[in-house]
């Protein structure tokens, strides 16, 4: 069972409808404004004493970040309940995607011991990794800080909340990243609607939180045609203009979304439009051109967004994750290749190119047409953007070391998915300065609101 899991891994709530106000007059504007401004300074701080008026207002404070310092007996995150810090205002006036590695002695946050979500091929630790100095970086934007991970921070933010991971197993491996991040503060409870571990759901009970991960390695509706197929990895047929139920039913009742795909496209694929073949990638069929992955890859983001901005009753954020780059070297990854470099690249040490490259345009592309049209229905996409910084960690695969050097297993070196901890939390780094971003902009928008709303009731 073991080494089936792994073979098929490895890849080469609501908000209720608002009424219109455009027919209302200015005079009931101005008293829905005001009363929002009351709701926000006065009702929320009684009803969550761990949020201050100043946060609100998102005032910068100085409280430094957790470390590993920060636990009880009970390996509980120690948590004063100030003020939820801001975000820095220097995040707003530089790429955080864009930087450098940089040493973290403080780091990791958890381990293997402390935390029981780390999926068993991930757990570096537990299989006898040798060097740890993978662990011991953070992320260093140009021009500004990147905070490292705070768990009450995050959990008060998504406070009555809830988060899907729609994607692959490298979705899954964030996933598991987060849960281990918030275990300083609390654990979940599984609450899934079915044992199908590629559909898990948890739930944070003190702040009637839920993170689900929602299994779709390519997007779309497909199958797999044939168990073997020409590579012995299996040969998929995706229906490219059809929606993928399995997760497109279920995200209307998320606040957030993370979605991401890419290395599921790498093995042989039939294409289907109309119901009908009209090219393949790799699959050596008689009388079907080749198309190439990168065909199936843009259509199958283009009917993914287009599911998303279809949905009559979603209301949340969607996240791009763009593309994590694998880093097999000395051979392909069921031909000997491997990852067993020790440190970071520098960012003037390796680029974006070939393959790579190609994924994350084609992401880019049609991510950037997807939020044109779902901003004109009110939606919002953001993009988290990964590549690069992953790009520079050829250091944080596990490689071999997701399993016992006796144990009788099919596994290749695994140099897609990354150690837990390792880089990957830094992907939550990312997604927590951007929810606070959000509400910086939601606050921003707030309080424009409120100006024009005097402005027009002075004329």
């Amino acid at each position: 069972m073991k080494h089936n899991q792994a073979l098929h891994d490895f890849p080469h709530g609501k908000n209720q409808n608002q009424s219109l106000l455009v027919q209302k007059s200015p005079k009931l504007v101005l008293v829905i404004a005001f009363s929002s401004l009351v709701f926000l300074t006065i009702f929320i701080p009684l009803c969550y004493p761990s949020i201050s008026y100043s946060s609100l207002l998102f005032q910068s404070i100085s409280k430094p970040p957790p470390n590993s310092d920060d636990y009880n007996h009970d390996h509980k995150f120690v948590y004063d309940h100030t003020a939820l810090p801001s975000s820095s205002s220097s995040t707003n006036e530089c790429d955080l995607f864009s930087g450098e590695w940089v040493p973290n002695p403080k780091a990791p946050y958890y381990t293997n011991k402390t935390c029981w979500a780390i999926h068993e091929h991930q757990n570096c630790m537990k299989y006898g990794r040798p060097d740890s100095e993978y662990m011991k970086w953070r992320w260093k934007p140009d021009g500004c800080e990147l905070p490292i991970f705070n768990p009450a921070q995050f959990l008060e933010l998504v406070r009555g909340k809830s988060l899907a991971f729609v994607g692959d197993s490298v979705g899954r491996n964030q996933m598991q990243s987060l849960i281990c991040l918030l275990s300083r503060v609390e654990y979940p409870i599984d609450v899934s609607y079915t044992p199908d571990e590629h559909f898990k759901r948890w739930r944070y009970t003190t702040y009637n939180f839920t993170m689900a991960t929602l299994w779709t390695p390519h997007l779309v509706k497909g199958r797999e045609s044939d168990p073997n197929g020409p590579t012995h990895t299996g040969l998929f047929s995706l229906y490219l203009d059809e929606f993928d139920e399995e997760w497109t039913t279920q995200v209307e009742e998320f606040d957030y979304i993370i979605i991401s795909a890419g290395h599921w496209f790498y093995r042989p694929l039939v294409f289907y439009e109309n119901g009908k073949i009209v090219g393949c990638h790799y699959c050596l069929l008689d009388n079907v051109t080749d198309l190439g992955m990168y065909y199936g890859y843009r259509k199958a983001f283009r009917t993914a967004f287009k599911a998303i901005n279809s949905l009559k009753n979603y209301k949340g954020i969607t996240y791009l994750r763009t593309f994590a780059p694998s880093h097999f070297e000395n051979g392909l990854w069921n031909e000997g290749g491997n990852c067993v470099r020790t440190k970071p690249f520098r960012s003037n040490e390796t680029h974006l190119e070939g393959p790579n490259l190609e994924l994350y345009m084609t992401q880019l592309e049609e991510f950037r047409t997807a939020e044109k049209e779902g901003r004109e229905r009110g939606l919002k996409f953001r993009l988290l953007d990964t590549t690069q910084a992953m790009l520079l960690r050829p250091d944080g695969h596990p490689s071999r070391y997701g399993h016992w050097p006796h144990e009788n297993v099919t596994l290749y070196n695994d140099c897609v998915h990354w150690c837990l901890p390792g880089p990957i939390d830094n992907w939550n780094d990312f997604l927590l300065e951007m929810m606070k971003n959000e509400r910086l902009r939601s606050a921003e928008e707030e309080k424009n609101l409120y100006s024009n709303d005097r402005k027009l009731l002075v004329k």
